[in-house]
């Protein structure tokens, strides 16, 4: 294939599938896929991006004077405009802050695509996940809370609109859409929207203009003339080698005139990986921090707290089994040593970075870096004393029971006073994710508060650091995150794992290359069957 494929990345986030496009490379590094335009509209999330665009202008290796700052040699981060202003501008003409949907941004947006289209005919790929809030079914829960509201009326319900308008803007050879599973259920004026997205995708530039893939191994029994159902476009992270259950849809647009070369053998899948990744294996080496305590933080008074929580824990623990009750008083001795011992640090904490050896290689590979020394965005957040001590009965249950503790498990001495508590509304308020398996469903409820991801070692009696749900989204540990770390917590919740983008770069990748060798060797035979025409004239003549 000739130079790097150009790719438009819209509703970019902190640019997860952008990240996994970008990163795949040719045997001599050299990028498959580069990205043209990036369009974001938080502007927390589009310096995260702007950054990350920096960064790749240099290839493989970033410069060092961004390691100095990821381990804390520089502590402000330096003015790249001033070290590397070539770089930087050409980061900003590729990174844009603007809404999809506003006047101005339409107009921009129509425009460069024009010029892209131009520039690279039908050479060019779209990616994109429309904001997927009211989707969700969380999302439609607490919409259907509030006074007044009618999903019918809301307007976010139409943004994959802003994506199809971009498609027939741009005409890609692929475009690939990535939303949540919500989506497959979600409707509007009594009518599902699934098989409306799938139709206005289907003809973006002419009747049947492209083929829609599914990516779900369970589709490979569909013909070529069958349309998969709508459950075959989900796509459920743990199944490729993501340590969390994430369950997507991904709609594979193949133009028609690239999808009439590929034979059914190369036709878009995704393959299951045999063996599922586990929180332990991209966390469980990661340096010990300790929560803080909300208001006046202290070392020796989070200490003091640990162990008087751990006394009222013995105290009001609930009946188990002599195994389990060996195993839980084992969790209660990793608090005590914590509570004994050396303080541990809520920040800044150098050293353990590489990932455990369980992990699988590709998977490290991708997320470990050997110039980092302290992970970045590796802090953690202020708990109040009761719920550092839900946290911790909840982290010693888990270890002992196997299972994280639902409502009705908590011993009366730990019930929140909350109206409704006993409702079983909210069964699973206080989650630890399980050290042996896939985490649930990283989202950007983190940023409100961390009761649904508690860290698996009772020493720690916390919910998770930003780092640590960013390898769980598989995110390289040289990804920075701008912004505060409630805004950090969202790009993380709301982003597309990219070591997920970078497998489904490869098969985009794989297609392509197919159809450019197809019409290179259609190109030669006509080039051929020319010269011979007219060399029988000349014979003829």
């Amino acid at each position: 294939m000739r130079r790097a494929v150009p790719v438009v990345d819209l509703f970019s986030g902190p640019g997860g599938l952008a990240e996994g496009f970008s990163a795949l490379r040719t045997p001599s590094g050299r990028s498959r896929f580069r990205v043209a335009l990036s369009v974001e509209k938080d502007p927390s999330a589009c310096r995260t991006l702007r950054l990350r665009a920096f960064l790749r202008k240099f290839g493989a290796i970033f410069p060092p004077e961004y390691y100095d700052f990821l381990n804390g040699v520089t502590p402000e981060e330096l003015d790249w405009t001033k070290l590397y202003p070539g770089h930087w501008a050409a980061a900003s003409r590729e990174t844009i802050c603007m809404e999809l949907g506003t006047r101005e941004a339409n107009m921009f947006v129509h425009r460069r695509l024009g010029w892209l289209r131009e520039e690279h005919g039908g050479r060019t790929v779209l990616l994109g996940g429309p904001p997927c809030q009211v989707y969700s079914v969380a999302g439609r829960s607490r919409n259907a809370g509030k006074v007044g509201y009618n999903a019918d009326e809301d307007d976010r319900l139409l943004l994959y609109e802003h994506y199809v308008r971009a498609l027939w803007r741009l005409r890609p050879a692929v475009a690939v859409m990535e939303n949540v599973k919500g989506m497959l259920s979600a409707r509007r004026n009594g009518k599902a929207i699934f098989p409306e997205v799938m139709q206005m995708l289907r003809h973006a530039g002419g009747i049947d203009a492209y083929r829609l893939f599914a990516l779900a191994p369970a589709c490979d029994t569909v013909s070529r003339d069958e349309a998969p159902a709508p459950k075959d476009y989900l796509v459920r992270a743990e199944e490729h080698g993501v340590p969390q259950a994430r369950h997507r849809v991904f709609v594979i647009c193949v133009r028609s005139d690239v999808a009439a070369t590929l034979p059914e053998e190369w036709r878009p899948r995704l393959e299951r990986q045999d063996d599922r990744v586990s929180v332990h294996d991209v966390i469980g080496s990661m340096p010990g921090l300790r929560s803080r305590l909300s208001g006046d933080d202290d070392a020796r008074a989070w200490q003091l707290a640990v162990r008087a929580a751990c006394e009222r824990i013995l105290a009001n623990r609930p009946g188990m089994s002599r195994e389990e009750d060996c195993r839980f008083r084992e969790a209660i001795g990793c608090a005590l040593a914590s509570a004994d011992g050396r303080p541990l640090p809520w920040r800044k904490a150098c050293g353990q970075v590489a990932l455990p050896a369980g992990c699988p290689a590709g998977l490290r590979n991708w997320i470990f870096d050997d110039k980092i020394k302290m992970l970045p965005n590796n802090e953690t957040r202020g708990h109040v004393a009761a719920d550092l001590e839900r946290y911790l009965f909840g982290a010693v249950y888990a270890r002992a029971f196997g299972r994280f503790p639902k409502t009705p498990d908590f011993p009366e001495a730990f019930m929140p006073p909350h109206e409704n508590w006993h409702t079983g509304k909210f069964d699973d308020r206080y989650r630890v994710q399980l050290a042996d398996g896939p985490s649930t469903t990283v989202t950007s409820h983190l940023s409100k508060d961390g009761h649904y991801f508690i860290h698996p070692d009772p020493g720690q009696c916390r919910s998770l650091t930003v780092r640590e749900v960013a390898r769980l989204q598989t995110f390289p540990d040289n990804y920075y995150f701008h912004g505060s770390r409630t805004q950090q917590y969202v790009q993380v919740g709301n982003a597309v794992p990219p070591y997920l983008a970078h497998q489904i770069a490869g098969i985009i990748w794989r297609l392509l290359w197919y159809h450019d060798r197809e019409v290179l060797g259609m190109r030669r035979h006509a080039r051929h069957s020319v010269r011979c025409r007219d060399a029988i004239a000349m014979e003829t003549a």
